[in-house]
């Protein structure tokens, strides 16, 4: 499991920079999949049928109720395309890349 897929998100009210994009490269290559996408980071999950996202979405949505982090979820027939973005400081946090990799340990489950 990835190392940030431990931690817990903290709250984040603004008033702190977004990572920078030094920062933000050597995090995104901890995760399976994620790439920059404008100020946040994205990744599209596949599934076999609806059900299977639905389930995803549905679990996506928890993670994201523990961790008080939303992301966008663009959700088809299929497929759920993830999007987060620190909205407070309009970029990325910590806290953007520990849901991402909350989400991809699912897998691993």
């Amino acid at each position: 499991m990835n190392e940030l897929a431990r931690k817990k998100c903290k709250p984040c009210e603004g008033g702190v920079a977004p990572l920078a994009a030094e920062e933000v490269r050597p995090m995104l290559k901890g995760l399976d999949g994620w790439a920059a996408d404008g100020k946040g980071i994205a990744k599209t999950y596949r599934f076999k049928n609806y059900f299977e996202t639905m389930a995803f979405v549905n679990v996506a949505a928890w993670v994201s109720h523990r961790e008080d982090h939303h992301p966008d979820l663009q959700v088809g027939y299929g497929q759920c395309r993830v999007f987060y973005l620190t909205h407070a400081i309009d970029g990325l946090s910590e806290n953007d890349f520990i849901c991402a990799a909350k989400l991809d340990a699912l897998f691993d489950l």
